[in-house]
């Protein structure tokens, strides 16, 4: 673990305190985690309002399994796992039976380099929260999380068929968002 050194503590130093009931020490580590957190938990919520609710269970998840912290890599990365976990009991599998499973009617299609290179993080994150709720699950989980297909089926109690189906349909949307939005800028 980094020596994380906030006013003088170390980020274990920190979670002792936390461990201890320290409310000011608490406050300090989800002042600490809150906005890359945040930004976890709007990839999978339907609006900033989902978002917030996904990480406010999380962090009560968080201090009430802290004594669960090994110790073993980083706390961040704990503390997202757990904000992504979070998230995922909120998507229920209705989200994949609303949307169709099989790929007909869908081509491979390329888009020009150089418009990928145009486009900031914040817009791709702003179309990705465009993408139907399964899609962007899947999304979020495949390409942002690195998880696999085998992995994402167990997370969300779905196929790895459907996983796969719905990762294709969320490229192939991306990539017509951003067609149109290149269209509109010429």
């Amino acid at each position: 673990m980094a020596p994380l050194i906030l006013n003088s503590l170390t980020e274990k130093d920190l979670l002792r305190q936390c461990l201890d009931g320290d409310h000011n020490a608490q406050k300090q580590v989800f002042e600490l985690y809150a906005p890359k957190m945040m930004a976890v938990c709007k990839r999978y919520g339907r609006h900033r309002l989902e978002a917030e609710e996904i990480m406010q269970d999380g962090f009560v998840k968080v201090f009430t399994n802290l004594h669960k912290f090994e110790y073993k890599g980083s706390f961040e990365g704990w503390v997202r796992r757990i904000m992504v976990n979070t998230a995922l009991k909120l998507v229920s599998k209705k989200s994949f039976r609303d949307e169709q499973i099989g790929l007909e009617g869908y081509q491979e299609r390329s888009v020009d380099p150089s418009v990928y290179a145009k486009m900031s993080a914040d817009d791709m994150l702003a179309l990705v929260e465009k993408l139907p709720k399964g899609y962007r699950t899947v999304f979020n989980l495949s390409v942002l999380d690195g998880l696999n297909h085998r992995e994402i089926s167990e997370a969300l109690g779905i196929k790895e068929s459907t996983s796969r189906s719905q990762l294709v349909k969320a490229r192939n949307m991306l990539q017509d968002m951003i067609i149109d939005m290149n269209k509109i800028a010429m």
